[in-house]
């Protein structure tokens, strides 16, 4: 691996991040725990609180969570390549809030959100279609402002703070999709591949910035020797095109899934009825030929 600076250290060499492991080790024994003694008394009796996928998808979630904020992602992010950085923000809105949500049984979700309190009934206003949309699109282009892309790489409690404000408003942004609360209903199927859309196109706008622009936007990335040999300009324009076509592709497959699956499931729905009338139809072509018969006699 190419040498990078870091300060005076070496970001292509191991750093340990002890903060992140204990993170990390609190939300997966945490999970264990709350499914372990909490989840059977949420549940009816002989029903197993989670079910192998959700078990997957949340040890998923928290290992994209862990590979975005531990080395060699995290340093080279912050101490080298602006393209990692769009790469390490992807992880955590768009892999890794998902499956956590995937991964969170409804019971759970229930009593992490204590209803009808005031977090549940904040988040329940929040996971609404236009909310949604407004406040993840804000925060999108808020994370990208230079202002503040130079100074939370300089401060590393701002920087913890923006990946934060990035985690939270994906939450809220994914409710709508994925909610396993029956309290906060997901949108309707033709609604949500309309929202995952409207998700695809904002982000197109900071993205052509970055890659069509013809200077470095942030300052704090200038003058570092980037991975793969990268100018800063072309460090920044990688990073508009991994804005653009990774986010873009996760999306517009998500809308796939969603449009092919409400079409097979409105064609299981009509197939009874589909029967039914052609069942009719046979009867009346029968009824007509037996009359058709008694008057020939």
């Amino acid at each position: 691996m190419a040498v990078l600076a870091h300060g005076a250290g070496n970001v292509a060499d191991w750093h340990p991040h002890p903060d992140i492991w204990l993170l990390v080790a609190v939300i997966t024994v945490g999970y264990w725990l709350i499914v372990r003694h909490v989840g059977p008394r949420c549940v009816r009796a002989g029903e197993s609180p989670v079910t192998r996928l959700q078990v997957v998808c949340f040890g998923l979630g928290v290992a994209a969570l862990w590979v975005a904020a531990d080395w060699p992602v995290h340093d080279v992010a912050e101490g080298s390549t602006y393209s990692v950085h769009m790469v390490q923000h992807l992880l955590i809105s768009m892999v890794a809030t998902p499956l956590l949500l995937l991964g969170t049984p409804g019971w759970l979700a229930r009593w992490m959100l204590r209803p009808p309190g005031p977090l549940f009934r904040a988040t329940r206003s929040l996971s609404r279609f236009l909310p949604a949309l407004i406040i993840f699109n804000l925060v999108l282009v808020l994370t990208h402002w230079p202002v503040l892309v130079n100074e939370s790489i300089a401060s590393h409690p701002l920087h913890f703070a923006v990946h934060v404000l990035i985690f939270v408003s994906s939450l809220v942004v994914w409710m709508p999709v994925l909610s396993p609360l029956p309290e906060i209903p997901r949108l309707a199927p033709p609604t949500r591949a309309v929202f995952l859309f409207l998700q695809s196109i904002v982000p197109t706008i900071p993205a052509s910035f970055l890659t069509f622009g013809q200077t470095p936007l942030y300052r704090v990335y200038e003058g570092l020797p980037h991975i793969w040999g990268l100018s800063t300009l072309e460090d920044q324009q990688t990073a508009g095109l991994i804005m653009k076509l990774g986010a873009g592709s996760l999306l517009w497959l998500l809308i796939a899934v969603i449009f092919f699956k409400w079409a097979a499931d409105e064609d299981r729905r009509n197939e009874p009825r589909q029967i039914r009338r052609e069942l009719e139809r046979e009867l009346e072509q029968m009824r007509t030929a037996g009359a058709e018969q008694g008057m020939s006699r």
